[in-house]
């Protein structure tokens, strides 16, 4: 068995990438969450069922939800209003995204834009030195199944190791047409844009 050395700053990375496919996953919605506090309150006790399981997802007390729901409380302070945000979008349409996350795994692929610190690993003779570059290509179904696997923990890849993947055999070795030895190594991402 092969153990990875992950570099420093990978965790980020990965963190980078798996909010760029949610953000994706929000941008595929058909209808808008809701916009008033109380809609989105309502929302969330419609999913998690009591106020205590809202208060606790939210880190605010039972009696704050209840004050938000009633719109006795109608301006949270912004810190809580961005976790009431989140928390919305992140149960908001679970079926449309769904559909797509299983259209872009299996047929549509994904295209990704990233700033970033590409290096590499090439034969003698040819340059290694890493350096920040914008890049955007469409990866295939493929790499979209084992981007959406490693984010739910399946496999051993990491979300960061598979775009890497993807932009090294898409972007620099032109769908297996040159450069073969070549290997990118994709760090210090700057911004990811992840659609589907």
């Amino acid at each position: 068995m092969v153990r990875r050395i992950r570099p420093a700053g990978a965790d980020a990375d990965d963190a980078l990438v798996n909010e760029a496919v949610d953000r994706a996953g929000e941008e595929v919605f058909t209808r808008q969450p809701p916009k008033t506090l109380k809609g989105r309150i309502n929302f969330l006790l419609g999913r998690l069922k009591t106020t205590k399981a809202v208060a606790q997802e939210l880190g605010v007390t039972q009696r704050s939800v209840e004050r938000y729901r009633t719109g006795e409380r109608k301006h949270p302070p912004k810190a809580i209003a961005d976790r009431i945000d989140a928390a919305v979008r992140a149960r908001w349409q679970p079926k449309v995204r769904d559909r797509r996350r299983k259209q872009a795994a299996t047929t549509t692929g994904i295209t990704v834009e990233a700033r970033a610190r590409f290096g590499y690993t090439a034969p003698i003779g040819t340059t290694d030195d890493g350096r920040m570059r914008r890049i955007t290509v469409h990866l295939p179904a493929e790499y979209a199944r084992r981007l959406f696997d490693a984010q739910r923990g399946i496999g051993a890849e990491s979300p960061n190791e598979v775009i890497a993947e993807g932009l090294q055999e898409m972007y620099f070795k032109d769908h297996g047409r040159r450069a073969d030895q070549l290997e990118v190594e994709f760090t210090d991402i700057d911004y990811i844009d992840v659609s589907f």
